[in-house]
């Protein structure tokens, strides 16, 4: 069963922090990403907590696959990521970015879009579900984002610029087209488009429709596939189901595929996840799925 939280009642259930509420979670923040440098609107500041983000609070989305359902309003988000020390996807992982941004003094916005990873150009439409946050610093927008998983950009990216802009993993294209906004990265030699987002901020609703469907709806994949994956300075790590994927910054590559008992081992010591006995029967399901396309 979801569990959506109430209408706002005050302007700390906007999405914007009250000062008094920045106060009381951002240490908390801090201490969970394990950041400690200046905190402060700068661009320096924005990559080191997108790369501390990354690497400290992995993507999962294991409360959709078990049905236990995702709850994206502020104190759930908190209580969760922070701490219970557990992951999330894109609505809990940018939801509670951008309110960090905001608390720090950003000029930071959230953005929707549709998620164009592994479809061919022609694919027809998917859904709005995936959420990203907009940057603007010194007059310059900035795409911000720590909740697409295993491809997720290890730093802002230019919103000014189509040429390709190369990280410390991928290189990685923002190309506007007409009212959106398409973002791909180069991956084994080949540009592949992950998202397309939408140019106007999105009103809440949207993201609770979006997280709707991504959460519960029988079409979404994270009801059916266990999914997680972190990134951090050195190497890209996913999961899908059974199919462990390695992926180092000087190019190499690792598959292997694991036994239940495995799957748990590396839920806990790669993807850092507090690993609940009520997550097994997903596990052993996972441990005999048949895996197909790339991770």
């Amino acid at each position: 069963m979801l569990h959506y939280p109430a209408p706002p009642t005050d302007p700390a259930d906007t999405g914007e922090a009250s000062p008094d509420a920045a106060a009381a979670f951002l240490p908390r923040y801090l201490a969970r990403i394990g950041y400690s440098g200046a905190v402060a609107p700068t661009w320096d500041v924005l990559a080191a907590l997108q790369a501390a983000h990354i690497a400290a609070i992995p993507f999962e989305a294991i409360d959709a696959l078990t049905g236990a359902g995702i709850d994206i309003g502020a104190d759930a988000i908190d209580a969760k990521l922070i701490g219970q020390r557990r992951g999330g996807y894109c609505f809990e992982q940018n939801g509670l970015f951008l309110r960090v941004l905001q608390a720090i003094g950003f000029a930071a916005e959230g953005l929707i879009g549709r998620v164009r990873w592994m479809l061919p150009d022609d694919a027809p439409p998917t859904p709005r579900s995936h959420m990203v946050v907009r940057v603007t610093i010194d007059g310059r927008p900035w795409l911000a984002d720590v909740g697409f998983g295993a491809a997720v950009p290890p730093q802002p990216l230019a919103m000014d610029r189509e040429d390709s802009q190369p990280t410390r993993h991928e290189s990685y294209r923002v190309v506007r087209r007409r009212d959106e906004w398409q973002v791909a990265a180069l991956i084994e030699d080949q540009w592949r488009t992950l998202y397309r987002i939408e140019d106007a901020a999105a009103p809440a609703i949207d993201y609770e429709l979006g997280n709707w469907y991504t959460s519960a709806h029988p079409d979404s994949h994270f009801r059916h596939q266990l999914i997680a994956a972190r990134t951090t300075a050195e190497a890209r790590y996913g999961l899908r189901d059974n199919r462990l994927t390695t992926r180092l910054v000087d190019g190499r590559i690792d598959r292997r595929y694991l036994t239940a008992d495995e799957i748990e081992h590396v839920l806990d010591e790669i993807f850092l996840l507090p690993v609940n006995p009520c997550w097994r029967p997903a596990i052993e399901r996972a441990a005999t799925a048949e895996v197909a396309g790339t991770a």
